[in-house]
């Protein structure tokens, strides 16, 4: 009996942890995105939309693609305890420049609703210790991307 109720779990969530098992990267960073978008409490309309725009861009996945990836990151999110189950996937796998790609959009992200919660800046600081960006790095991304964002005079 114990070992068809472990079998039974482990058919309930099994697609979504075999994905991370295999090391699926844009999985590991969808479901970051998706976290930062949530972390604040509220999700805007801009922060989704720009979600989907910045995986579907990096990634170039057609749109049927990019509802697959959501759906799953979005379950990935909702279970996780922390943020070190997806980073340890991507700071092992990702050069450099594709780590700071990963803050970029995360960045993009979360400054899609026009301002940065602190819980927001807190995420983007642990996550690049985790993939060790270097601070200098996460800096200048977020001076960057706040730079594009604005609107001109």
């Amino acid at each position: 009996m114990l070992r068809t109720i472990a079998a039974l779990l482990d058919s309930l969530g099994g697609d979504d942890e075999a994905v991370l098992k295999e090391d699926d990267l844009r999985l590991a960073a969808a479901t970051l995105l998706v976290h930062a978008s949530r972390i604040d409490g509220t999700v805007t309309e801009g922060e989704t939309e720009r979600l989907r725009r910045v995986l579907a861009e990096y990634y170039g996945l057609p749109e049927d693609d990019l509802n697959r990836l959501l759906i799953t990151a979005e379950r990935q999110e909702q279970g996780a305890v922390d943020i070190y189950r997806f980073t340890s996937v991507l700071r092992d796998r990702l050069a450099l420049d594709q780590k700071r790609e990963i803050i970029a959009m995360m960045w993009r992200v979360v400054f899609a609703d026009g301002r940065l919660d602190a819980l927001e800046d807190n995420l983007i600081w642990r996550t690049a210790e985790l993939l060790a960006v270097p601070s200098r790095d996460r800096m200048e991304l977020k001076r960057m991307v706040r730079a594009e964002l604005r609107p001109e005079p």
